[in-house]
């Protein structure tokens, strides 16, 4: 039985140590901030990949997701981690491409996936969610379902509000006719780890 407190202690650690970058830097949103979170600092060394994937692979389980992956290249770091742990082993993995291939298939999709699979979408790092519900986007022109979000960090700017709302129009809630209650659901967005733990000091903290 994997421990997912201790791995979520371990992602924590990782991303604090190798992650945090303090320092004027422009976002891909285009904003300013003093202080940035490189999360593949943390994701592309053993301990932090371990981690991140018992987490993301967990996450697939509840969520019933037969793929993990998102936006390239983002998503290829979490979702190849949650591949590599024993929990994953019935995982397969895809990218999103920011364009789409003008030769051979042509798909903004990668990976051994099809119509009607039911996928988890990850995320290395959540700001506005831009990236992400983009590649949510695309997901669902290909057939496929995302069933739920999960970035490994969150910098808590609205990023999480915007991923929910494109997730939750993506299937409809299923209902049975007698049913008492509808039927239990995952969350369709969460962080692993938010700005807060990381840098619970952080100068625009509301």
């Amino acid at each position: 039985m994997v421990d997912l407190e201790a791995a979520k202690r371990t992602l924590l650690a990782e991303l604090r140590e190798h992650s945090l970058i303090l320092g004027e830097v422009t976002l891909a949103s285009g904003a300013t901030a003093q202080y940035y979170v490189d999360a593949r600092r943390a994701l592309l060394r053993p301990a932090g990949f371990r981690a991140a994937g018992e987490l993301i692979a967990a996450a697939a389980v509840e969520a019933g997701a037969s793929a993990v992956g998102g936006p390239a290249t983002a998503a290829i770091p979490p979702a190849c981690a949650a591949l590599a742990v024993p929990a994953g082993e019935a995982l397969v993995g895809f990218f999103v491409r920011g364009e789409r291939k003008q030769h051979g298939l042509q798909r903004w999709v990668e990976g051994p996936v099809g119509e009607g699979d039911r996928v988890l979408v990850v995320e290395d790092t959540v700001t506005t969610g831009g990236s992400t519900v983009k590649a949510i986007e695309r997901i669902k022109e290909q057939g496929l379902t995302p069933v739920a979000v999960v970035a490994v960090v969150d910098r808590l700017a609205g990023g999480g509000e915007a991923i929910e709302a494109a997730v939750v129009g993506a299937e409809p809630a299923a209902a049975t006719l007698g049913d008492a209650e509808p039927p239990s659901a995952p969350t369709p967005y969460r962080a692993l780890v938010t700005i807060d733990e990381i840098y619970p000091d952080r100068p625009d903290r509301g």
